[in-house]
């Protein structure tokens, strides 16, 4: 069943990243890098969301949640291209990503690819190539469903981050960013939705959302780690915890107790996606992002 409330399509946006400063949060170094950590993790991640969707299309016996999965395929298709065009930008600025973003598409095409990890035929019982790459399947699929609870969180939050604008950050920076947060707010519902239609057990729930939640961790703190090293203009090339800790206090992060106390909420058992976020401020601010209004004029 889908609770999806509008028609998701795909808005064709583009960014010009000339006048974007490598630190574009001015004189936040920590803030931009930790936020540019999306720019290495999402051009892979979403290209394995739409990998992984594809196959599970089959399975759909629902016409309306298949119409939003291919709504859901066609807008994460946009975010990866769309941050994936950033790299450049931060290349030509003396940061390039290639070593990170290298290792980022290990873990999403080989490590998390279609290849059923070996110890999965000693797990499924009987056992069977068949049942193991079932299992795989819909373990992937409920790792997606975990994710986009905390893409969906990150896209709440900054739609609301009005300290970034206080602050005086990028422009067209936030615009991406609030594109792209408002369509994850949008298409909140998805894949939780399509994860009960295919199977959600309670444990599989559980058991992904610990592999995403330190997964995400680790990605992202060695992420900003790799930024702040890198960073051709830093003396002081430090990043913690703690940093991360005082900017959520700031308004320029999310704020770590946002972020701990929205791990109960997905491990209830009366959890759904759409009682997070809101779906009127994500389509108020579609229809008046500069970038998706000037899709939509392309589009027309």
């Amino acid at each position: 069943m889908s609770h999806t409330q509008v028609h998701l399509k795909a808005r064709k946006v583009s960014f010009s990243w000339e006048k974007t400063p490598l630190h574009w949060v001015p004189g936040d170094p920590f803030t931009t890098h930790t936020i540019n950590v999306l720019h290495l993790l999402l051009p892979a991640g979403e290209r394995w969301f739409v990998h992984v969707y594809k196959q599970v299309l089959p399975l759909i016996r629902d016409e309306r949640l298949r119409e939003d999965v291919i709504g859901f395929i066609g807008q994460e298709a946009m975010h990866s291209q769309a941050h994936d065009e950033v790299l450049p930008h931060l290349k030509e600025q003396g940061l390039d990503p290639t070593p990170y973003t290298a290792q980022v598409d290990w873990l999403f095409e080989k490590l998390l690819g279609d290849r059923t990890p070996p110890l999965l035929n000693a797990w499924v019982v009987p056992p069977s190539p068949g049942r193991a790459r079932r299992w795989w399947l819909l373990e992937r699929v409920a790792l997606i469903a975990a994710i986009e609870h905390y893409t969906a969180f990150l896209g709440d939050w900054v739609l609301n981050a009005e300290e970034l604008d206080r602050r005086g950050a990028d422009p067209t920076m936030l615009d991406l960013l609030r594109w792209h947060g408002a369509e994850e707010v949008e298409h909140r519902s998805v894949a939780f939705d399509l994860f009960e239609h295919v199977d959600g057990g309670y444990r599989r729930r559980v058991r992904t959302w610990a592999t995403a939640f330190a997964a995400l961790v680790f990605l992202w703190q060695r992420g900003a780690r790799f930024f702040m090293a890198n960073d051709p203009t830093l003396t002081d090339r430090k990043a913690s915890l703690k940093d991360f800790y005082v900017r959520g206090r700031r308004g320029t992060l999310p704020a770590t107790g946002d972020m701990l106390r929205s791990i109960p909420r997905y491990l209830s058992h009366s959890y759904h996606p759409s009682q997070e976020g809101s779906t009127e401020q994500a389509v108020a601010y579609l229809a008046s992002s500069p970038a998706a209004t000037a899709a939509e004029r392309g589009a027309a």
